[in-house]
Parts: structure tokens; sequence; C-alpha cells
């Protein structure tokens, strides 16, 4: 395997690929992400070698808080009142209007 990760990757590989993906790409935008490709993968070849045996993993980069209000208990509106303001209620539930089998 190649030293170097530009190297790691060809215009035929990305041409193999683009096949595959049955994509028809012209020659130059192969090259041209060849070329794209192989920078990402020096950055990848950068970041594999930093030393972070040091650093901790974590989930988020940044400390987060719940951003939720506390869960507190708070009167409702009153079932009657709701009721009394419905068009159509039945049972203490909302009576709405069938809206299957109106067809035909």
């Amino acid at each position: 395997m190649p030293d170097h990760p530009a190297e790691r990757i060809t215009v035929a590989d990305v041409a193999k690929v683009a096949r595959l993906a049955r994509l028809d790409l012209p020659d130059d935008e192969l090259e041209h992400l060849a070329h794209q490709l192989a920078g990402m993968l020096e950055h990848f070849a950068d970041v594999d070698a930093l030393d972070l045996a040091d650093v901790e993993p974590m989930t988020q980069p940044y400390p987060l808080v719940n951003v939720f209000r506390s869960d507190v208990v708070t009167p409702g509106v009153d079932r009657d009142e709701v009721m009394a303001a419905a068009p159509s209620s039945e049972g203490g539930r909302f009576r709405v209007p069938p809206i299957i089998g109106l067809e035909g």
C-alpha cells in the first residue's frame, strides 16, 4: 500500500466506483473527484497522526443542559366547560360526523 494517502486513490478507482454507481462521468470530472478524494484522505491521515491518548471521549463538543422546563402538574381546563363549548358531545366525548363510508 502506498505511503502517502493521496496515492491511495486513483482515477481508475473513482471510475470503477462511478461505474458501480451507474454514473457516467467525463474524464475531467473523474480526475477532479480523484483529486478531491485524495485531499480528504490526506486530511484523515493528519487526524490519524494526532496524539489523542490524553483526550477524553465525548458525545458532544459543548456541555449540554436540559432545556426543558420542570415537570410540574398544573390545573387543566374544566371538562364540563369544554364539553359545553363543543358543537356536539356525547358521554363526555366530542361527537364528530362520520368521514368513512360516505362515498357514493
